[in-house]
């Protein structure tokens, strides 16, 4: 086995198994290992499954998982849940918060055979697709303003 020294200290050349590596300049950074993206996953597709049934009920409503991210000891999961209409979001997600225990419990009779513990829930609104929404707003009335600029005009208006 090669050796070499980092910051002063024996860094191994092997890594462990099922661990991601990502490099930034110098520093080695650990991020999510296979079994944490796998549960991420997982929780994912269950609970937009558990949040589909239960905004059937509420009509206009969609709830949808956009992100799971799973602590290294899989303990804590934090769901990131983009809401439609954004509106309503903040109640929708009081509500959500407030029935924690409830998903927690109903995710967990999804998931005993492939999970021993059911991870602790926080849910975390995901405004991403509103900020999305906002940035192409802003072109639109940017190429709305300065009609003939040339950065405004797009390969298809100038065949035309």
């Amino acid at each position: 086995m090669e050796e070499r020294w980092e910051y002063g200290r024996k860094v191994s050349q092997y890594r462990p198994s099922g661990v991601i590596i990502k490099k930034i300049k110098n520093p080695v950074i650990y991020t999510e290992t296979t079994r944490q993206a796998k549960i991420a996953r997982l929780l994912q597709k269950e609970l937009s499954e558990i949040f589909r049934l239960q905004t059937a009920k509420l009509r206009g409503v969609l709830v949808s998982v956009s992100n799971v991210r799973v602590s290294p000891d899989l303990s804590v999961a934090k769901a990131y849940l983009s809401v439609f209409p954004s509106d309503k979001a903040p109640e929708i997600l009081d509500s959500i918060n407030h029935n924690a225990k409830t998903i927690r419990y109903e995710l967990a009779q999804k998931v005993r055979y492939q999970l021993r513990k059911t991870p602790e829930l926080t849910f975390y609104l995901d405004d991403s697709l509103d900020y999305l929404e906002n940035i192409d707003n802003l072109l639109t009335r940017d190429k709305e303003a300065h009609p003939g600029h040339p950065e405004a005009e797009t390969p298809a208006d100038t065949e035309a």
